[in-house]
């Protein structure tokens, strides 16, 4: 007898309570594997596909594309150790016990012959449609995101595959712009404004009305009061929500202080530009930046660690998932680079740029935008030159970077036109004190002016 397993929405990462409904990738009646993403869900964060720990055939949906559900709230139930009258074989009828969203529950999830069972029509009987191993099944009559009868489709982003099925766009009439003719959302707001379709629908509305429900708990406090004559609110919602709300924590839990130095970065700029000149892959600032700040965290522990308030312990990391603050159209999100004090300046240039380009399109998983235990802000690409950084809780401490210009420095004894940077330490005062903080910052400062310093922790 088959056992009916309810699998709940999960904890999707720090800071994440609720997710929206974006697109099912499973029918009542489908047979899932162990692993297999059975819907697609937007957070604040970003874009990722549930897959879910059971196997089995799948009884009840719950949530209709668009709604918005609180973590904990029923997704799907899967009918385990039942044998479809298709006469497939039965799916494991054991969870893999962990739900990982963004990149899979397992090491290697497998995917499995589905059988979907269509809903019968009047006066006909249901009848099964066998989907190619391993092929999406088709949406709205075209083909899923494998490929189409003329060959894939070069997308990746669900940003744009949902923009364009907004707009009722066919994706394979595009010719992409990218790499190796990748279709980017620019290509598909181009296509519409040819078609004379105005502004295209915004990746991030509503595809569906919303389902009338009763607000759940996690939400019921949310709502939004009326707005007096000569205001105009808006939610804080979202990504906007969830940066609130972190930003807010860190400033009610952690006694920061800051401190700021400028810096002569010439013969930073001087050792980029000999080392772009040489051949190669182009390496960036901000890869120099955090080269520059793994070497100072392995002098300086304290602040490569966070506080466990609970235990009252300081928590110290031997290695550096160093998180930076990227700014997309869909607000501001701090991507994590794994490892980063393992990297060379070649690994961090090509990983920046991967996780910022996926911050763009909105597919960073959360598994990306968590597990940071150090935060380097550059918002000099705004053009201001200082600012006290926000600690990215819960980490210990953040170095900003102001942007580098011209400016008057006495350079050996002499007044000359210098490249200059203002670099500001905001730091958690409970894991360490003033000497430490000044210690690390100087050190980088040195690091700027002189970058064969870095020679010396090599």
């Amino acid at each position: 007898m088959a056992q009916v397993l309810e699998f709940k929405l999960p904890d999707l990462g720090e800071g994440l309570t609720e997710a929206e409904i974006v697109r099912w990738l499973v029918e009542v009646g489908d047979v899932v594997a162990i692993d297999q993403p059975v819907v697609e869900v937007e957070t604040a964060k970003a874009m990722v596909e549930v897959p879910c720990p059971y196997g089995g055939v799948v009884t009840a949906r719950f949530g209709e594309e668009g709604t918005e559900l609180p973590v904990g709230a029923p997704l799907i139930t899967v009918a385990v150790g039942e044998r479809p009258a298709s006469g497939v074989a039965d799916t494991a009828s054991e969870g893999s016990g962990n739900v990982l969203v963004g990149y899979g529950t397992s090491e290697a999830p497998a995917r499995r012959r589905r059988v979907r069972q269509e809903r019968p029509v009047s006066g006909g009987s249901a009848t099964a449609v066998t989907t190619r191993e391993g092929e999406p099944p088709a949406v709205n009559g075209q083909a899923g995101r494998a490929g189409t009868d003329d060959g894939p489709v070069p997308v990746i982003s669900p940003l744009v595959r949902r923009l364009a099925r907004q707009n009722g766009l066919d994706l394979r009439e595009l010719t992409g712009s990218g790499p190796d003719g990748l279709i980017l959302r620019a290509d598909v707001e181009y296509a519409l404004r040819a078609a004379g379709q105005g502004a295209p629908a915004s990746p991030a509305a509503e595809p569906h009305p919303r389902v009338p429900q009763a607000p759940s708990p996690a939400l019921a406090s949310r709502s939004s009061a009326p707005a007096a004559p000569g205001e105009i609110r808006t939610p804080l919602k979202g990504i906007r929500g969830a940066v609130a709300d972190k930003l807010a924590r860190s400033r009610r839990e952690i006694p920061d202080a800051t401190c700021w130095v400028d810096a002569d970065a010439t013969e930073l700029m001087r050792a980029r530009a000999a080392m772009n000149a040489a051949g190669g892959p182009k390496i960036s600032l901000l890869a120099l930046l955090a080269r520059i700040c793994t070497a100072a965290l392995a002098r300086f522990p304290e602040l490569n660690s966070t506080v466990d308030a609970e235990a009252r312990e300081v928590v110290r990391f031997d290695h550096v998932h160093l998180g930076f603050a990227a700014q997309t159209d869909r607000g501001l999100v701090v991507p994590v680079v794994r490892d980063a004090h393992a990297r060379d300046a070649e690994s961090l240039t090509a990983e920046f740029a991967r996780l910022t380009e996926a911050g763009r399109t909105g597919t960073l998983t959360p598994g990306e935008l968590t597990g940071g235990t150090f935060t380097l802000n550059n918002y000099g690409v705004f053009g201001v030159d200082g600012s006290t950084p926000i600690i990215n809780h819960p980490e210990a401490a953040m170095l900003g970077v102001g942007r580098i210009v011209p400016k008057p420095w006495v350079h050996e004894g002499e007044l000359a036109v210098r490249q200059v940077v203002q670099l500001s330490l905001t730091f958690d005062h409970r894991v360490c004190d003033g000497g430490v903080a000044g210690g690390f910052l100087r050190y980088v400062a040195d690091c700027v002016e002189q970058p064969a310093v870095l020679l010396r922790t090599l």
